[in-house]
């Protein structure tokens, strides 16, 4: 369609002079609204006020301006319709070709420390989203813009033939239907939460837009997308930086977040290496060489294309050690230079530079049944020893409590049922997904090998029988760390007491299906 008249209207001013610049050297007529005219009009670059269309002031503090059939029939007109022509030229209606709007800031205003009701209500834009959605429904007709990006390919097919093809008009128009979706569910949150619904609403909206298209998902034969929650800013793997490597895959996103999270957990220098989400191995040391060479230690034939997750900028003597290793990514807060000239000498490997995740209650977990989802708070809780509860004759020393926290911490981020075996603030065994809580700690047991004798286990749900702690005292455990809250948990706690093991209950458990 041939563009001879277009409605500016922008709250999110970028690029507007310069879009209406081209537009008026390409012969298109420009109606305009409050600061967005005035800024057009300051440029030297002749604008029509929208009142002067409508013949209706501006009123109710600006609320409504746009609301009228001089411009919403310019929008909505189907220009092959001779009833909508006949009407056009009754009522004096001149057609709008191109809209360009962008809407009131409402997700920043209610970003804002201490915003009142009040405040968040008078940015909730109104004519906005009208334009927006008429302007989209008739695209056969009419070419709709909401984001500022989109001004130079519009421009550019403008003065390459004075009109916007079909396929864009409909790609523009999809875009302007999700902007509003997500704006109109930023403001349903917001109100839920005003009303008391929490986390949790009676409608749920869930907004994302797609970061990239992946090759493929868990398996070659499914295919998968990467969606990022629309406007986030915060830590993690969805705004990581790429700094090398191949493109990452379903899996690697996968696990990148599951490596990231256990890194995160630690104030001392950690490194974590994972392999199908579960860790293989896990360290801690007063270096992050020293903490990575403990979590590549612990199990070496399963890090081998493993993902791995460090705490801290990654410096040269950490680079070296990772660089003899074949991994899949890694990902740090950043990377020194001399890091990245060791690491980058592997052109396939992934380096993600991302901000650490932090404790966020408000950060949820979606999982996926058909026809509907499971919602729920993500794990970040922490418990301290003063809200443990020590249920055996022997007591833990600052030393045994060190390593046991240690433990805890990392069985957290293993698939149930779950088991960890450590020592010097080291994994030396996992048993991850097991069907029975002693096939678990047999596996974990047995990794450990003789090193399990005088370590801790950490179990991620309570015992519910004696045997697992029958199964640890065979290997030498000298302290456990569990949840507790068994009906038989007596029998656990006479059996440990019957080997002079610690045992401590957290009162939490870490189900991770």
């Amino acid at each position: 369609m041939k563009i001879k008249r277009a409605l500016l209207s922008v709250s999110d001013k970028t690029g507007i002079v310069e879009f209406a610049t081209a537009l008026h050297k390409l012969g298109v007529e420009i109606i305009s609204t409050g600061g967005t005219m005035q800024a057009i009009k300051n440029a030297g670059i002749p604008v029509t006020y929208v009142s002067e269309v409508t013949g209706f002031p501006e009123i109710m503090d600006g609320r409504v301006k746009t609301l009228n059939p001089y411009i919403h029939g310019g929008i909505l007109a189907m220009r092959d319709n001779p009833a909508h022509q006949a009407a056009m030229n009754e009522h004096n209606i001149t057609g709008i070709d191109l809209v360009a709007v962008n809407l009131y800031p409402f997700r920043q205003t209610i970003a804002k420390p201490a915003v009142t009701l009040a405040e968040a209500v008078e940015n909730i834009d109104i004519g906005g989203p009208a334009m927006i959605r008429a302007a989209a429904k008739n695209f056969h007709y009419v070419t709709v813009i909401v984001n500022p990006v989109r001004y130079g390919e519009v421009i550019t097919q403008l003065a390459a033939g004075g009109e916007i093809d079909g396929k864009s008009r409909l790609a523009l128009a999809q875009e302007a239907f999700s902007h509003t979706a997500g704006y109109d569910a930023c403001i349903a949150r917001y109100l839920s939460g005003q009303l008391g619904q929490g986390l949790f609403p009676a409608t749920l909206q869930l907004v994302y837009e797609k970061a990239q298209e992946l090759r493929y998902g868990e398996n070659p034969h499914q295919a998968a997308g990467f969606y990022r929650e629309q406007h986030y800013s915060g830590p993690g793997v969805a705004n990581a930086q790429q700094l090398n490597g191949k493109e990452l895959s379903f899996n690697n996103i996968v696990d990148v977040e599951a490596a990231y999270a256990l890194a995160a957990e630690f104030e001392q220098p950690a490194a974590a290496i994972i392999k199908h989400t579960n860790p293989c191995g896990t360290g801690t040391g007063a270096t992050l060489a020293e903490a990575y060479h403990k979590a590549y230690q612990a199990d070496p034939l399963s890090a081998y294309g493993g993902i791995i997750g460090v705490n801290r900028e990654v410096d040269q003597a950490t680079a070296q050690l990772i660089s003899e290793l074949f991994a899949e990514a890694v990902i740090a807060p950043a990377f020194s230079q001399p890091a990245l000239a060791i690491l980058t000498k592997k052109k396939n490997v992934r380096l993600l530079a991302a901000t650490l995740p932090r404790p966020d209650s408000t950060r949820l977990d979606v999982k996926s049944v058909a026809g509907g989802v499971l919602l729920q708070q993500t794990d970040m809780t922490t418990v301290s020893p003063d809200s443990m509860k020590i249920v055996t004759r022997r007591q833990p020393s600052a030393a045994d409590w060190e390593q046991l926290l240690f433990a805890w911490k990392v069985v957290k981020h293993v698939k149930s049922n779950a088991i960890v075996i450590a020592n010097n603030n080291q994994t030396l065994g996992v048993g991850a997904g097991q069907m029975n809580r002693v096939g678990a700690a047999g596996i974990a047991l047995a990794q450990a090998g003789e090193q399990a004798n005088g370590a801790v286990l950490a179990s991620d749900a309570f015992f519910p029988f004696a045997d697992t702690v029958q199964a640890a005292a065979a290997a030498g455990i000298r302290a456990i760390i569990q949840p507790g809250g068994s009906v038989h948990d007596e029998d656990s706690i006479k059996a440990a007491d019957e080997y002079g093991i610690i045992m401590v209950f957290t009162g939490m458990r870490h189900f991770k299906h």
